[in-house]
């Protein structure tokens, strides 16, 4: 394929991953404002044209501006997404004379702004669905009992295919977008050429007015104009899937003027007859059209609730790769596409929550209550670390700072604040769920630094364990024998035990280390360190496997592969393929030591119970592994 072609070809791809949520907006979100407090906003001229360019500035500003040209600017090794600018701003601040507790915080905002992302992953498939669903009120009114069924049987069966993965459906989801971006930009201008007056809607004027006039009524309707915003972070999070130029691309040639269109139409019908207000999305279409736009806004939003649950996953694993979650059994449908992965367990947690809601709110109108909060959340965090990241890193001036905070935190802020309004009204649900998301993962990183410590000191020094291997002589067998470890500084536990209770040693011993980078991806010649330990003839040595946030941690590959780069590191006769794997499992007590709250040690030992098996973790091969036991108070 020419590079020409391959470009267009990740545009068209972009459109079906990357814009399905921001996609479908327009399903629910004037319809959504202009049904605010009972009809708080006005069918007239100037509260329409007022949210007509409060919606089109909004997406003008956060979307192009912001994230098109501004955010993905800042790719960690071509990957987007708030841990992976999380993990940059780390890295870059590591350069300065930052304290290490900045960084720190800054890592934490990230996984506050991953917790957040959430919370919108509960909502997004419900409400997208659902939207899609209730066209039948318009097009089809004695089907309408249908809805609630029909949406909670489509969310069923796409989490239920989750687990064979989007390789096979993959190729549809660019058409399918295509053709929904077409036909709402042009159901758009064909009522934007019959009341050509509302492209007056454009203007800034009209939405500084609005603001200037009826403040209450600007700051209420701005936490449901957020709406037309939703999905805006996608765009950054999925740059590593695509690159910055075909979603740039796919933006500003289809999308954008897309979106425009329909939001512009959209006024035009509710100033040309109020009452159409309730739905106005599926009245742009004449009546035969109607019934095929639902199929359409069901795929369509389909495709969007997959772009967030497959994010929920890349945000899973990147979230496991810097140690703020437990291991979690993975699976990769696909042998082809390294970033497909499946997550059984944020699966069915997703599933069940996202069920929940359906059937607890029932409407997308409802749902549009509880929404934007974690949304507006996460564009402030991130707001927050391209700041950071543009002072210590590209080194900008301070005017050109104090002209983001004006452009886009001042606005974020207000977005987010008249977001808070909802809480009351929904909104609570998705705070409660990145609270809870917040909790886990800065739990579970704090108990594991707790437990690294209290190993590191029952393992003791590796150089005093190797100098007692020279005094007492043990008895060496042959073959070679594996210990996954963190480090080389330390003995590992199951090579403790494995001497203390069988008495002898295998011929050659390699202890493996896996650390995860700030990087997504790490080419295999720079990934491996091969350190001889002791004497010569010890037999014993250390690998230091560095992998990137996005690499699968395969330790017998690692093994293999270093191997063929050092021959005799295992001896004429040693084979990879035939190694045996000793790990050391760790059976955690509940002790009074300082450093975690009793509760968050209950519910880090609860995590460590449950979580995937260390062997599975790092591939290791089941009739070659053995596992021994120690236990660390916590």
């Amino acid at each position: 394929m020419r590079p020409r072609d391959a470009g267009w070809a990740l545009t068209l791809g972009a459109l079906g991953v990357v814009y399905g949520d921001i996609g479908t907006s327009p399903l629910y979100s004037v319809q959504t404002v202009f049904a605010l407090d009972n009809g708080l906003v006005r069918p007239d001229a100037h509260d329409v044209y007022g949210v007509v360019s409060l919606v089109f500035w909004s997406i003008t500003l956060i979307v192009s501006v912001k994230y098109v040209i501004f955010v993905m600017r800042a790719d960690n090794d071509g990957e987007g997404g708030v841990m992976a600018l999380a993990a940059l701003v780390r890295r870059a601040l590591q350069g300065t004379r930052a304290n290490a507790r900045t960084a720190t915080m800054m890592l934490a905002l990230g996984v506050a702004g991953a917790a957040l992302f959430y919370g919108d992953s509960v909502i997004t498939p419900s409400i997208s669905v659902l939207s899609a669903i209730e066209g039948l009120e318009v097009s089809s009114p004695e089907l309408t009992h249908l809805v609630l069924p029909l949406a909670a049987a489509i969310l069923t069966a796409l989490f239920v295919v989750q687990r064979f993965g989007t390789a096979r459906v993959g190729g549809l989801f660019g058409p399918v977008m295509l053709l929904w971006f077409v036909v709402i930009g042009a159901a758009g201008l064909r009522e934007v050429l019959a009341s050509p007056g509302i492209l007056g809607g454009l203007s800034p004027s009209y939405a500084l007015a609005f603001v200037a006039d009826r403040p209450y009524t600007a700051f209420v309707a701005m936490g449901a104009v957020v709406l037309a915003i939703t999905g805006a972070e996608a765009l950054y999070a999925d740059m590593g899937h695509f690159g910055a130029p075909p979603i740039r691309r796919a933006w500003f040639a289809l999308v954008f003027p897309a979106l425009t269109l329909n939001y512009l139409a959209q006024g035009a019908l509710i100033l040309r007859d109020p009452a159409n207000r309730a739905n106005p999305f599926f009245l742009l279409l004449p009546g035969w059209a109607q019934l095929p736009m639902v199929v359409l806004a069901t795929l369509a939003t389909v495709i969007a609730s997959q772009a967030v649950i497959s994010g929920a996953y890349s945000m899973t694993r990147q979230a496991l790769r810097l140690g703020f979650l437990p291991h979690l059994r993975i699976r990769r449908p696909s042998a082809q596409h390294e970033g497909q992965v499946y997550l059984p367990a944020v699966n069915w947690a997703l599933f069940a929550a996202v069920l929940l809601v359906t059937f607890i709110f029932g409407s997308s109108a409802r749902l549009a209550t509880a929404y934007g909060v974690a949304v507006t959340g996460t564009f402030l965090i991130t707001t927050t670390l391209l700041l950071l990241l543009a002072r210590v890193h590209w080194h900008w001036p301070a005017w050109r700072l104090a002209a983001v905070v004006v452009a886009f935190g001042l606005i974020e802020l207000t977005y987010f604040t008249a977001n808070l309004t909802k809480v009351a009204h929904g909104g609570w649900l998705t705070l409660l769920i990145a609270t809870l998301a917040f909790t886990v993962m800065m739990t579970w990183q704090r108990g594991r630094e707790l437990v690294t410590a209290c190993r590191i000191e029952m393992e003791g020094p590796l150089t005093d364990f190797l100098a007692q291997l020279h005094r007492d002589e043990p008895i060496r067998v042959n073959g070679v024998a594996v210990f996954p470890h963190p480090n080389k500084d330390t003995t590992p536990l199951a090579l403790r035990a494995n001497l203390a209770h069988n008495h002898v040693l295998h011929q050659r011993i390699v202890i493996i280390s896996g650390q995860t980078a700030n990087v997504p991806h790490i080419p295999w010649p720079e990934r491996l360190i091969i350190t001889p330990l002791g004497a010569e003839d010890d037999g014993i040595v250390h690998i230091a496997a560095t992998f990137g946030f996005q690499d699968p941690t395969d330790f017998p590959e690692v093994l293999r592969r270093a191997a063929a780069a050092d021959p005799a590191m295992l001896g004429p006769e040693g084979d990879p393929d035939r190694a045996s794997w000793f790990l050391s499992r760790i059976t955690l007590k509940r002790t009074t030591r300082p450093g975690l709250a009793r509760w968050r040690k209950a519910l880090f030992i609860a995590l460590a119970h449950n979580a995937a098996s260390q062997a599975e973790f790092l591939g290791l091969p089941n009739d070659r592994t053995v596992t021994l036991s120690a236990e660390v108070p916590v």
